[in-house]
Parts: structure tokens; sequence; C-alpha cells
């Protein structure tokens, strides 16, 4: 099912991708000009902002679009080199223990950029991390799924250490950096090779989250550099400790 879901969305991405690129080497969309909206691109191809966000990444990455705060998103290439090949993802999200050294990856990665982004962050990055987790937080409310609002609030946190560098790994990663984002789909809970059927994150677990992204922001905005690494590495190695329990029983 998680395989299937994963699948899904990634033929999506490559279906807008294809898409934008065709406008862009046709000339509709000429060196110097603005992609559409998110919403209105949104709507032109019947998909989610998440397929959106993750096919223009894709573009920046090739060398095609350039992001300009507050401006949008705009061509600066017709051409691209090959596509290389995909690093850090999950190859299979059928698989637990996969998931489980991903996260050990982001700890790595992320407890530092919490760190730099408590350090270097100006007041309108710390607000936006704050307004991420407004996102989530209204996402639960009513009860919507909050992956993609909890993936723009680790990219928020990555752009706050003014390193462009961590924000291309986070897209680089895409959804993958969001455990539970392969843990389910439309279908229901996935199917995972090395423990059977995981169960949808209860909402006590999505709460306990959310309040460690609370934290997390707290202290970025605080500039707290040592609470933001302890906050972050708390909310990773919990989730990553979570996956290991439920790999373990199933032992």
């Amino acid at each position: 099912m998680a395989d299937s879901a994963q699948k899904g969305r990634g033929n999506l991405v490559r279906n807008v991708e294809e898409a934008l690129r065709s406008a862009i080497t046709s000339g509709e969309v000429p060196v110097g000009g603005k992609l559409p909206s998110e919403s209105e691109m949104t709507r032109r191809y019947g998909v989610s902002r998440t397929v959106v966000r993750e096919a223009v990444s894709s573009l920046r990455l090739r060398g095609l679009v350039e992001a300009r705060q507050g401006a949008g998103v705009f061509v600066i290439s017709t051409s691209a080199p090959p596509e290389p090949p995909s690093v850090f993802r999950i190859e299979d999200p059928t698989r637990l223990s996969e998931v489980i050294e991903f996260l050990e990856l982001r700890i790595a990665i992320e407890v530092e950029a919490a760190s730099l982004a408590a350090t270097r962050r100006s007041p309108a990055q710390a607000e936006a991390v704050h307004e991420c987790w407004q996102a989530i937080e209204a996402a639960m409310i009513w009860g919507k799924p909050s992956t993609d609002a909890d993936f723009q609030f680790h990219l928020a946190i990555a752009d706050a250490t003014n390193n462009p560098q961590f924000r291309r790994l986070l897209e680089t990663m895409g959804l993958d950096a969001i455990p539970r984002a392969a843990m389910t789909s439309d279908d229901g809970p996935a199917q995972m090779r090395d423990t059977g059927s995981v169960p949808s994150a209860p909402a006590d677990y999505l709460r306990k989250i959310q309040d460690e992204h609370l934290r997390i922001a707290d202290a970025i905005a605080a500039g707290d550099t040592a609470e933001a690494r302890a906050a972050m590495r708390q909310h990773l190695e919990g989730s990553r400790d979570r996956y290991r329990d439920l790999l373990r029983r199933s032992r």
C-alpha cells in the first residue's frame, strides 16, 4: 500500500515536472519568465501542493529554475545536464529498517541545522518557522494530513541556517524526510516487509510531535543554540526509537 502510494506520488511528480519542462523548452515560459503560482499549478494539473513543490524542486536541482523570495519561481535555463542518480532517498519505503537508517542520517544533519538556525536566523525566518508550526496545528485541528506542513517546517529551519545547502539536501530527500508519509496511504496503514502492518500514528503521538516542534521553534526564536540542538535531537531520536520499537517487537 505504501509502496503503491509512493509510486503513485512519484508518477504525479514526474508528470508535473515534464509538463513544466515542456513549457520551458518550448518557450512558452522563456528564460526570465515566471512559472505559474503554486495554487494555479495545483488547479491546472489536479495535484496537491506537495506534488507541485517536489516537481519544482526537481527543476531547481537540475538548474532550470530558481526561487526568488517573495517573487516566485523564474526560469534561468532551457536545458539541463542529465539527471543525476537519486541520492538521499528511501529506496524501499516498505522496509522499516531503511526508514530507521534514514532517520539516523537526518539526526546527523538536522541537529546541527537547528543549532545554526538559532545562531543565524533573522526575525522573519524565526517567524516563518512558527508559521509552519501553526500550519501543522491547523491541519491537525481540521483532521487533514500534516506531512506536507511538517516538511515545510523543517525546510523553514534549513532556510534559517542561511546556508542554502541544508535546504537543497532536504529538497533532495523530499517527503521521505517525514517517515509517516511512507507509513500510510489513502488505502490505510503500510504493509512493511520487516514488521507487517504498521499502525497509523495515533492522535496523542502527533500531539507529542507537535509539542516537540514548538520547543524547537521557540529555541530558534530565542537564539538558544543548546536548546535548539537538544530539542531537535529529542524530536528525531524519538521518531527513530518509535520505529525501532516496532521493528524489535516484530522479531
